[in-house]
């Protein structure tokens, strides 16, 4: 299955939760509606395409995948509610809470949440028990109260903070960095990977996540709802850390540009221990695509502001 064939992941995505007939209507319309505008799905194909890397058995991969996407899909419900980020589109379509209310978006999330623990276990029954606990204790490190939701908090009192470079990337390493980490590194923590590669894919995590962030900055500057399929032009409005913001475009694309070739580096020493891994420049070319598209998204600003 190639990154551009996720079906199936989306057909996964849509059925890995079942909604029994007695739910309550709230939450069943609530999770029928997250179920139904499943995301890119490049995530879930990362980690199908890496257990592959490391012949780890399909079934449990995609368990692993579909676990992962709850996780990150749950962290996007709570941070478009009205008391974080009161967005109002996500993935093109209303955000939970607008179109159900925020107590069915709250419970579909945790419903997402159980879900994905429960399938985490699953997956891991493949593997031995010292890599499972192993697995288990990075989980709870990153999606924990020392990674992403530390990271949701800093965003959240930013206005507190110094407004640094320093302070950004500390809450881009806790909000994006960490979701990117059990994408690349999880999978091969419970695949047995050698130490090496592990270092390298928690390298190339680091590197592609702040960028990530970067972009994501980046487009809430310089682009429409339209053009992302989400609440854009918030960060400055709600006072959040905004790389864009605090140093300007062309240094945010300059800083983008340099951790780009910093992930270069590490993925050229990667695919050289596990060249089963070369589907990950795939996935680095759609990053330099979005470099630039928010460039050409930048010419433009600065040609009808000269205008």
């Amino acid at each position: 299955m190639s990154l551009q064939d996720a079906n199936p992941l989306q057909e996964a995505f849509a059925i890995s939760l079942p909604l029994e007939t007695n739910l309550e209507p709230h939450l069943r319309n609530a999770l029928q509606h997250v179920l139904s505008n499943e995301g890119s799905m490049v995530r879930p194909q990362i980690i199908i395409d890496l257990c592959a890397a490391y012949a780890f058995p399909e079934d449990n991969a995609r368990q692993l995948a579909i676990a992962l996407e709850y996780f990150h899909t749950a962290s996007l419900i709570f941070d478009d509610l009205p008391c974080m980020d009161d967005a109002v589109e996500r993935r093109g379509a209303p955000c939970v809470h607008v179109e159900f209310g925020e107590p069915s978006a709250i419970l579909a999330a945790l419903a997402l949440i159980n879900r994905a623990y429960a399938l985490v276990w699953r997956a891991m029954s493949a593997c031995p028990a010292p890599l499972q606990a192993v697995a288990m204790q990075y989980v709870e490190e990153h999606l924990g109260v020392s990674g992403l939701l530390n990271g949701q908090s800093l965003d959240l009192n930013y206005s507190a903070l110094p407004h640094t470079l320093e302070t950004t990337q500390r809450v881009a390493m806790g909000k994006t960095v960490s979701l990117i980490r059990l994408t690349l590194v999880l999978p091969a923590i419970i695949c047995g990977a050698p130490p090496r590669e592990l270092q390298l894919l928690d390298r190339i995590a680091v590197f592609w996540g702040l960028s990530y962030q970067i972009v994501d900055d980046l487009k809430d500057v310089l682009q429409g709802s339209g053009e992302t399929g989400k609440t854009t032009s918030r960060d400055l409005s709600l006072d959040r850390p905004n790389v864009a913001l605090l140093v300007g475009v062309h240094a945010a694309l300059e800083r983008l540009d340099r951790l780009l070739r910093l992930g270069d580096r590490a993925l050229d020493r990667l695919l050289l221990q596990r060249p089963a891994t070369t589907f990950l420049a795939k996935l680095r070319g759609t990053l330099q695509q979005e470099m630039r598209h928010v460039t050409e998204s930048a010419c433009a600003g600065r040609s009808q502001g000269g205008s």
